[in-house]
């Protein structure tokens, strides 16, 4: 038997077998579902997400730098490394009435989520006092909330919770097995120990990775289950397609075939059927009909401005030309 009929071969009914949720994947079955046939693999995976989710309609996000640059660690895609010669110029954390003017600005574009990120490896106490005021003051205009400032400890994780935070955002980048390849100040443990913070103090997990790195379709499959075999599924599994930005490790990467990119948003969308898959970073890169497949795939979240911590997006006007054309909305709250 070929080894395309071994593939579907556990998926003579794609509608009726995908869309559990489950939490015991393993990477044999994951691999499977990558090497369907990308035509059953994309019904597979747009019968499930019309399942729980209006096929046609968006969560839009928006995502503010609250604390730019000079970052210790050395993620080898991340331009606000103090290691990497970016060209991004440290700056330091946010007021909090400029914050929220940005989430005004924000929610009068049509986001629905504000997110915060801050270049920190952890929170120093004084700082997370300061983002703890920025979270409240957004969570008052009726937006949700979503930060991303580093490791948590299990107190700060509660104290957030108790500032009405609905979403914590700590990405696990990869598989575990290729974490180390990318990145060594930190382990692939010190990420999920985080996860599990945020968990327990009953904050909503975002978390996803990037693809493009350089890593196989194993480590695409490790990444993907590791998110679908936590406790709870992620409320939100950003993808991103890397940015190859100058200057750092991954600048001259060989850049991801896109239907690779799309298989990787359907079988996210597999795996993790009531779970927000955004279409992240990349986009940019990325041609109305490749984002067009994602949507169909099973992406139905996107950051919208004009930039995405100190890497370029689409602008509004743009996004909102293709929702147009593909007969999409913008997600009420």
């Amino acid at each position: 038997m070929s080894d395309a009929a071994d593939a579907i071969k556990p998926l003579p009914d794609a509608t009726a077998a995908l869309g559990h949720i489950r939490h015991d994947w393993r990477t044999e079955e994951v691999l499977r579902l990558f090497a369907l046939p990308f035509n059953d693999l994309l019904f597979a995976a747009h019968s499930v997400h019309r399942k729980h989710f209006d096929p046609n309609a968006v969560q839009v996000s928006t995502l503010c730098s609250i604390k730019t640059g000079a970052c210790p660690e050395d993620c080898s895609y991340c331009p606000q490394s103090i290691r990497y010669d970016t060209g991004v110029t440290p700056e330091p954390i946010m007021e909090v009435q400029r914050v929220v003017a940005e989430a005004k600005r924000a929610k009068a574009r049509g986001a629905t989520r504000f997110c915060m990120g801050a270049a920190w490896r952890r929170p120093k106490e004084k700082d997370l006092a300061q983002v703890i005021e920025m979270v409240k003051a957004v969570k008052a205009l009726g937006l949700e909330t979503c930060l991303t400032v580093g490791m948590l400890e299990a107190e700060q994780a509660r104290q957030l919770k108790a500032a009405g935070l609905d979403y914590y955002n700590h990405n696990i980048d990869s598989s575990p097995e290729f974490y180390e390849k990318i990145i060594t100040t930190r382990t692939f443990q010190h990420r999920m120990d985080t996860l599990r913070h945020v968990m327990d103090a009953d904050i909503n997990v975002c978390s996803g990775g990037i693809v493009g790195m350089g890593e196989s379709r194993q480590d695409r499959a490790g990444m993907l289950r590791e998110l679908a075999n936590l406790p709870k599924h992620p409320g939100s599994v950003p993808i991103n397609m890397l940015v190859k930005v100058p200057g750092t490790p991954l600048a001259e990467a060989e850049a991801l075939e896109p239907l690779e990119f799309v298989r990787t948003i359907a079988v996210a969308r597999l795996m993790m059927p009531r779970t927000m898959v955004r279409l992240s970073a990349g986009r940019t890169d990325m041609s109305e009909e490749m984002q067009a497949m994602c949507f169909f795939a099973g992406a139905n979240s996107i950051f919208y401005g004009e930039k995405l911590l100190t890497t370029e997006n689409p602008e509004e006007s743009q996004d909102m030309r293709l929702f147009a054309k593909l007969g999409l909305r913008v997600m009420a709250h």
